[in-house]
């Protein structure tokens, strides 16, 4: 038994698996949780749109239609392969379908004919709407095939899941057909491949001007909060805030540090800027913090872009 994932959790495992996610309005409160349940979850159901068009498909999966509101499913798989969010909780996407279906996908065993239309699918799968007429004629593109694979393998490999917790509508629901043009043991089959080899890994970009800058920046701060202590210590600016370690690199919080630093620097009636301009002017011997910081993030951004 699974609870749904938290809204922030679900974006960062597609994100993760490599996925292009693009977020629409409140998406994260957007649902039907006042019709019912929403949870435990047990699979993901994929369904083609009958829609042709990248906005109207989205706007369309957002709001709804006539007597079926809004959201339609939780993510919208366009044909270029991005996953548009449009809602998180319950959606109108699965309907009512076979419990012998339920019972195969949480034992994650092969399906039985989908003949009657007896559980609520709403309450237990993810849903993903793909951006497809579903004549069995409009093509479905490399990238949008793949983003699927990702969707699901992210959905699975969070929860545990094998393969056979993903499945298509048609499995679920009498009378469905989509999604028409692809199988879905041709996709299951891809989601397994894609489980066992874990290609996360694989497809990491190379780390941009913008990630080392970010990890400069986190080295730097880290840097500053492990000499901090030891430095102004031995200024008389501080106590040691462990005396078992006085011959070792004491580490505590920034916040702590600054809160003590500012403590003593009242006493000393010194003001706290003028102490964390010393931490700021911190050097680790002719080093400046600066200086290692930018040479350790360019070594550990080849090490990650490798």
């Amino acid at each position: 038994m699974a609870p749904p994932l938290s809204p922030d959790r679900f974006l960062t495992i597609l994100r993760a698996e490599g996925l292009t996610v693009i977020e629409h309005g409140d998406w994260r409160n957007h649902n039907r949780n006042h019709k019912g349940p929403w949870g435990p979850m047990h699979g993901v159901m994929i369904h083609h749109t009958v829609t042709r068009g990248h906005d109207y498909t989205v706007d369309i999966c957002r709001r709804g239609y006539g007597s079926l509101p809004g959201p339609l499913c939780h993510g919208v798989i366009c044909k270029q392969g991005h996953v548009h969010l449009v809602g998180y909780g319950r959606a109108n996407h699965a309907g009512l379908g076979d419990d012998d279906v339920l019972r195969a996908v949480i034992a994650e065993q092969d399906l039985p004919p989908d003949n009657e239309a007896n559980t609520d699918g709403n309450r237990h799968f993810y849903g993903f709407e793909c951006e497809n007429l579903g004549d069995g004629e409009d093509p479905w593109p490399p990238e949008q095939l793949l983003a699927i694979e990702k969707v699901g393998a992210a959905l699975a490999r969070e929860h545990g899941w094998t393969e056979r917790s993903v499945i298509g509508h048609l499995e679920w629901q009498p009378g469905k057909v989509d999604p028409r043009g692809f199988t879905m043991a041709s996709m299951r089959s891809r989601i397994a491949a894609r489980l066992d080899d874990n290609p996360q890994q694989e497809d990491d970009m190379p780390l941009t001007t913008e990630d080392k800058a970010w990890i400069s920046g986190e080295i730097r701060d880290a840097i500053k909060e492990l000499v901090a202590v030891e430095v102004l210590t031995k200024d008389g600016i501080i106590d040691n805030p462990n005396p078992d370690t006085a011959d070792t690199n004491a580490y505590i919080s920034m916040e702590t540090s600054l809160r003590n630093i500012e403590i003593v620097a009242r006493r000393a009636d010194k003001t706290s800027a003028d102490v964390k301009a010393k931490v700021d002017s911190l050097s680790v011997g002719s080093v400046s913090p600066d200086a290692l910081a930018e040479i350790l993030a360019d070594k550990l951004a080849a090490r990650l872009s490798s």
